[in-house]
């Protein structure tokens, strides 16, 4: 586990593991890039090799082309995917629509706090920057540079305190409130190619910043 002191200065991701789906999943380190794939096999996800407590994680993603109705593709933090009382940071991109993004948020397994954000943008169209800012007393998610969300730590409310991965995936989530999330899979334009470069993670074991909001 990372040192949990607070730091922002981050460095490129030079270790992954992959969850499910190998062959569906490329990574190179020398260009720091991942490739995940979905097709016939199915999806695929990775995520870091370290837990981190606090932080800032960043990566350009150009997200799949043609019709994804059916598919969500993301990145995120969690402090144990699938564990029912798992903390999560959430960017999560509905394929039905590539003009919007949503952001969320678990604390011990608890979410419900999702909101959509006009991206301005179609979020397969070029490489965009999407930024997870995590302080004990508040989340930031950035999209391009430009602040979309800010939750603050407020008293008697949930919030991520555990220490997270950073996650990526993509998956067919039509079969989630009989498709109204995602829409329903179509598959016409298979395969579908979510691209990740430039990811960053927190670096160091002791590098302190300013959390203040």
């Amino acid at each position: 586990m990372a040192d949990p002191a607070i730091h922002h200065e981050t460095q490129p991701i030079n270790q992954i593991a992959i969850d499910y789906t190998p062959e569906a999943c490329t990574h190179c380190p020398e260009s720091n890039s991942i490739t995940l794939t979905y097709d016939h096999r199915g999806g695929a996800r990775w995520r870091s090799t370290t837990r981190f407590l606090y932080g800032t994680f960043s990566s350009l993603i150009q997200c799949p082309k043609g019709n994804t109705s059916g598919l969500n593709f993301n990145i995120y933090l969690s402090s144990l995917e699938g564990d029912r009382s798992q903390d999560e940071i959430d960017f999560e991109f509905l394929g039905k629509d590539k003009s919007i993004v949503q952001t969320n948020y678990y604390a011990s397994g608890t979410g419900n706090r999702e909101e959509i954000h006009d991206l301005g943008f179609d979020c397969s169209d070029a490489f965009h920057e999407y930024v997870i800012k995590w302080c004990p007393n508040f989340i930031e998610w950035l999209t391009d540079g430009k602040l979309v969300r800010k939750e603050e730590k407020r008293e008697g409310m949930g919030f991520p305190e555990k220490p997270m991965f950073l996650y990526a995936s993509i998956w067919d989530a039509s079969s989630i409130g009989e498709a109204t999330w995602t829409g329903p899979y179509i598959g016409c334009d298979a395969p579908y190619v979510c691209l990740y470069k430039d990811i960053c993670v927190p670096s160091g074991t002791a590098v302190e910043c300013s959390c203040d909001s």
